[in-house]
């Protein structure tokens, strides 16, 4: 099943709890063959997002990276700007999908695959380019020890990708709004360069 398939899975997903349905084991993207090799220098290679131009390595926690058949590499800033690349690139097949590991020690989160990845939504943690929190974690126990510290619901990456579709409107209406505020300081203080 093409990369599609998300946006009519994550409907069907709320139609089906909507008339009292479980969701189904972890599956991760629909039809995506094994997991692919995480490509080297990932934040060399992608150093910003494409959608909101965030530094992915200040945000390496949150980071994704989206390999797609075609050798497309997108590397974003979170799980929102992950949740635009696949819907814009609906007629490509995701390969392999990363996100950085938050529950990981170092300089750099190391990325885990989405499929093995838990996500804690909705918990006191700080979102990246959203208001709810999304954050993954590469065990199942370091992601009980955030939930048992910050709250939240733990859910595989399909759930997580539907509360990103499902928030999207709220964040980007939030996004434009602290953008407009932030121009709107530059333009008082005189800022060079600032856009009207």
């Amino acid at each position: 099943m093409p990369a599609r398939g998300i946006l009519m899975r994550s409907l069907c997903f709320c139609l089906g709890l909507a008339f009292g349905a479980t969701p189904a084991p972890a599956q991760g993207v629909a039809g995506r063959p094994a997991a692919a090799v995480i490509p080297e220098n990932e934040l060399a290679k992608c150093p910003k997002c494409p959608y909101c131009g965030m530094d992915r390595k200040m945000f390496h926690k949150a980071r994704m990276l989206v390999q797609y058949s075609d050798g497309l590499l997108e590397g974003t800033c979170s799980l929102h700007c992950a949740a635009i690349s696949l819907s814009l690139h609906v007629d490509r097949d995701p390969v392999g999908i990363w996100v950085g590991d938050n529950g990981a020690a170092g300089e750099i989160a190391p990325l885990v695959d989405v499929d093995r990845a838990t996500f804690l939504v909705g918990s006191k943690l700080p979102g990246v380019m959203t208001a709810s929190s999304k954050v993954a974690f590469g065990t199942a126990a370091a992601a009980k020890a955030a939930q048992a510290a910050q709250g939240g619901e733990l859910v595989n990456f399909d759930q997580a990708l539907l509360a990103a579709y499902t928030d999207m409107s709220k964040d980007v209406a939030r996004i434009r709004k602290m953008r407009a505020e932030r121009r709107r300081r530059m333009q008082e203080v005189g800022t060079p360069g600032a856009r009207p």
